[in-house]
């Protein structure tokens, strides 16, 4: 079923928007100014088990219009949600975001708990975080009562982590640049099971670009979710 909106699969090339991620990321003057573009990631329906919910319209906050959206009640608890990943990899802490985004179970978790245990991966202290686009990749709380409804839950599956041609060119053009605020694009591919009540299921491939910023010495957290997927 496609009761929400994926992410496109695999464009030649970003929009001028999402291509900043690769190429700011490493010069770091006004890091990922990227807007919350994406919807919530989830498989299409497959098989003949009727469609739990309607797909939503994508969340939009243009980089200029964006402000911090404000934390989910610290009561909520984050139910499924799993824990922050204690990675000091890029490409590792990718991939384990990834699975979080792909990731989630309405028949233990309510809405803010998602977002609660989403907010606990974001980086704190840096201006570039964009907590927006991954709160938007959320469904809103009438669509994410009605996928509770039918007992809706989804698991990932990761393939593989890569640096975007884009990332590693600038990088290469400026080894230096790096170090100012040691945030990394990464492009994540995996499956996505989704399942439902009454014997509903569906699978699909996922890919997303993912900012991570990695400090020495300190977990990775996540930064920011590019609109489209870089190679």
């Amino acid at each position: 079923m496609t009761p929400l909106r994926a992410l496109p699969a695999h464009p030649a090339s970003w929009s001028p928007p999402a291509r900043r991620i690769a190429i700011i990321a490493v010069a770091a003057a006004v890091l990922l100014a990227l807007a919350g573009t994406t919807a919530w990631l989830t498989g299409r329906r497959s098989g003949n088990a009727p469609a739990p919910a309607a797909e939503p319209s994508p969340a939009t906050a243009a980089p200029s219009q964006r402000s911090p959206a404000p934390a989910p009640p610290s009561a909520a608890g984050t139910g499924s949600v799993t824990a922050p990943a204690h990675i000091t990899d890029p490409l590792g802490y990718a991939k384990a975001a990834a699975r979080l985004l792909w990731s989630y179970d309405t028949r233990t978790t309510s809405r803010d708990q998602q977002l609660a245990g989403m907010r606990a991966w974001m980086a704190t202290g840096t201006k570039y975080a964009n907590w927006p686009a991954v709160a938007a990749q959320v469904p809103d709380p009438v669509l994410w009562s009605r996928m509770a409804d039918n007992q809706q839950y989804a698991s990932a599956t990761i393939t593989e982590a890569h640096f975007p041609s884009a990332f590693k060119q600038a990088l290469a053009d400026d080894p230096a640049a790096l170090t100012t605020a040691y945030i990394y694009a990464v492009t994540v591919t995996g499956t996505q099971r989704i399942t439902w009540k009454d014997g509903g299921a569906g699978a699909e491939s996922r890919a997303v670009t993912l900012a991570v910023q990695c400090r020495p010495g300190r977990d990775c957290a996540l930064v920011d979710i590019a609109p489209t997927v870089a190679p």
